[in-house]
């Protein structure tokens, strides 16, 4: 037994409880799509007997119940007319599952998983709404259509609106008692925790209190007592031998018809798909929100469907309707639709004159309620807060299937939600970004992990946004499937586009789709052309604009085998970084850059020693960069170490076992004014913290008056204008460098705050 499945001894009782709920659903629906089907009225009472017992058994779900389908009910009448017989149309049902069993063992059960969760949820709120609006007639006792008839479009003529109309002038009291009574009861049941606690179905209570009532007005000769044609009608035999008769064989000379053929797959189709969405809509609603398997699922339906075609059944599906009954009454496992097709057969034989005694407006409540469960406004609250594109899809699967059936309703939403996703896809289908490389900007397109020709209008429109002489990168490292049309589009985009407008076009990631050839146009890494034409100001904005990358997520997608191989001749970097050796903070990821766009000099507490003046001194000198950036960080440890040693009075030699950090530390502790310190027991709470991260600060500001004091290679740099210096803090918490500088930064401003 799976480590998340209840005992045996937990789930029967409920499992029970449930069957007893569905069974008493169940019974006037199949009689009633049988009725309305025009087939035989026993048919409909075979497909639910094999639907509950068979399918139940070879079904993956839980919670779903199949049986005759009210969605089925036109295309069965027809055919049958069509085919002129009902034992002709029996062949095709039996044809019909052995397509549904090839379609299961194929696998072809995965297009459940296409269908937007805006139309399934409209499934569930439109059977819910129908509920409510056919079986109000017949809480009334307005009884001229039969229970299970679900079309907008009735058979005798009327609508679902215009039916609604005809009950009032046509109300049995007797049945608007009971069928009032058991709405109330059934709604109060809910309310009540004890009742609800109860191991009795509340569904079975109110049949019986139902026929209790009417019993009750019959004995007294009242004039509201319930007749016949307003309970339910289950056709009775006499012995085992007279029900065997009611069972009907499909003749052998129609499985040669080709008609026959037609119905089949016709059946077979709209069957699958019903079954699919309604599988999708149980485990929607599902408390235990399990996944049931659609190609097992098409398996046991098409089996179901053989049998029940072999001794006289209508077609079957997946059904909600008794799928949410049995979910809001408890059921646990997928025995308790075992056992209401096991009720089905065992009270049919046996007691059908009882059955007979139910009033169909008990049975029309127990689904009224079902129906508010399904279509409650909360769903509908719901729905709306996730806004246009979700909820008017919603409605419009509603309002469809109210007014047609459950197949249209379906595809009509699927249209609308087809509609919105293309919209959609037009507008965002691809990730675009716009890189800030050392050369220039370029604009990447990152392509999804299926290209289709739903993505080529969305495409075409963000490469013509590039402006004439701009740069494209189409990267497909992420993409396992690219459509021909899309193929068609890229080399044309290449071939013609890009070279009439001056496009530099470039491509990573194609080499496994055998149609472009990867090859990158424009320079990703710091050449001599790039360092040469950089100023001290373009530097700051390159390294400020790649620090907000690193902020945001967005850092440029590098190919750094092809830099190790463009780099390897020699080295053109724009900037020297002089900053501490903390693990959290590496200058070439805080500002996004590649190989060969700086030199990184690291030391702890980024003090300008003799050793690192001479590095700087040759990365501006010698190599030619533009730019010195001095970057300390917040919860500096040397910085912290400076303070707390200053403050005992201690060097560093002394208080740790490093016999080399004292000149370090003293270097630092310059920039600390020792009338500021405190002992540790006088700090506030936080105050210590951001002391040191202003030490830190202070620190930047003295490495930058060190170097400018004690290199005069740089110093006359600076003065000369080839180079700038600018001190910068990284805050470890947050990832943000704030750069700033001071008067002996530059000749010029560099739009960074100045600071004394």
């Amino acid at each position: 037994m799976p480590h998340n499945q209840a005992p045996l001894s937990v789930t029967l009782p409920k499992d029970i409880t449930a069957s007893i709920a569905v069974f008493l659903v169940a019974l006037p629906l199949c009689l009633g799509i049988a009725l309305a089907s025009n087939a035989p009225l026993f048919s409909g009472l075979i497909s639910g007997i094999v639907g509950g017992i068979v399918v139940g058994i070879l079904s993956g779900s839980h919670k779903s119940v199949s049986g005759p389908a009210a969605g089925l009910t036109a295309i069965v009448a027809a055919q049958i007319a069509a085919l002129g017989s009902f034992e002709a149309f029996l062949a095709a049902v039996v044809i019909a599952g052995a397509i549904q069993i090839l379609l299961g063992t194929f696998r072809l059960g995965f297009i459940a998983s296409f269908f937007p969760m805006s139309v399934i949820k409209g499934l569930l709120a439109a059977i819910g709404l129908i509920l409510i609006l056919k079986q109000i007639p017949h809480v009334f006792g307005h009884d001229a259509d039969a229970e299970g008839e679900m079309s907008f479009e009735q058979p005798d003529h009327e609508n679902t609106f215009t039916e609604l109309m005809a009950t009032l002038s046509d109300i049995l009291p007797g049945a608007a008692l009971i069928g009032i009574a058991s709405v109330l009861f059934l709604l109060a049941w809910d309310k009540v925790k004890a009742l609800k606690k109860l191991p009795v179905p509340s569904a079975l209570i109110v049949v019986v209190l139902g026929v209790g009532i009417n019993l009750l007005l019959r004995k007294m000769g009242h004039a509201w007592e319930v007749k016949a044609s307003h309970l339910v009608q289950v056709p009775a035999a006499k012995d085992f031998q007279a029900f065997l008769g009611f069972l009907q064989f499909p003749g052998v000379e129609h499985f040669s018809n080709p008609l026959v053929f037609k119905a089949a797959i016709t059946v077979a189709l709209v069957a699958t798909l019903e079954t699919l969405l309604n599988l999708e809509a149980v485990d929607k609603i599902d408390p235990d929100q399990r996944q049931s398997p659609p190609n097992r699922e098409l398996i046991a339906q098409g089996t179901g469907n053989l049998i029940a075609g072999l001794i006289g059944g209508l077609p079957m599906t997946s059904v909600i309707v008794r799928s949410s009954v049995n979910i809001n009454s408890g059921g646990r496992t997928k025995l308790s639709a075992i056992l209401h097709g096991l009720l089905l057969i065992v009270c049919v034989v046996t007691v059908p004159h009882w059955l007979n005694e139910i009033p169909l407006s008990a049975l029309a409540a127990i689904l009224i309620v079902t129906g508010f469960k399904l279509a409650s406004p909360k769903l509908f609250k719901e729905m709306w807060s996730e806004g246009i594109p979700q909820f008017l899809p919603f409605f419009i699967t509603i309002s469809a299937i109210v007014l047609s059936d459950l197949l249209t309703g379906v595809l009509i939403g699927l249209c609308v939600s087809i509609l919105f996703i293309l919209h959609s896809n037009l507008r965002n289908p691809i990730r675009r970004v716009l890189e800030k490389h050392t050369a220039g900007d370029v604009l990447r397109i990152e392509l999804a992990n299926q290209v289709s020709f739903l993505n080529r209008a969305a495409l075409e429109k963000v490469f013509f946004s590039v402006p004439r002489g701009g740069r494209v990168l189409i990267d497909a490292r992420s993409t396992d499937f690219i459509d021909p049309d899309i193929r068609d589009l890229l080399s044309d985009l290449r071939d013609k586009t890009a070279p009439a407008r001056g496009i530099e076009m470039s491509f990573i990631g194609m080499r496994d789709h055998n149609f472009i050839d990867d090859h990158v146009q424009f320079i990703d890494y710091t050449s001599r052309e790039i360092q040469s034409g950089l100023t001290p100001q373009s530097v700051l904005e390159i390294l400020q604009a790649g620090n907000q990358r690193f902020l945001a997520g967005e850092r440029i997608e590098r190919d750094f085998g092809r830099q190790v191989a463009a780099t390897a001749a020699g080295q053109f970097p724009m900037a020297a970084v002089l900053g501490c050796i903390d693990s959290r903070a590496p200058a070439e990821v805080v500002f996004d850059l590649g190989l060969g766009d700086i030199f990184s000099a690291r030391v702890a507490g980024n003090i300008a020693t003799s050793e690192l003046l001479g590095s700087l001194e040759y990365a501006c000198a010698v190599v030619g960069s533009k730019l010195v950036v001095v970057l300390g960080h917040t919860s500096c440890g040397a910085v912290n170490a400076a303070v707390d040693l200053l403050a005992a009075a201690k060097k560093a030699s002394e208080a740790t076992p490093c016999a080399n950090l004292d000149g370090l530390v003293t270097e630092i502790q310059t920039a600390i004014n020792p009338a500021t310190l405190k002992k540790p027991d006088q700090w506030a709470p936080g105050e210590k913290a951001a002391y040191t991260n202003e030490i830190s600060r202070l620190n930047v500001i003295q490495t930058i008056a060190t170097i400018r004091k004690r290199s005069s290679t740089l110093n006359k740099l600076v003065e000369e204008g080839k180079i700038a210096i600018v001190g910068a803090l990284y805050d470890v918490a947050s990832g943000e460098v704030s750069f700033f500088q001071t008067a002996e930064s530059s000749v010029a401003k560099l739009g960074v705050p100045m600071v004394a």
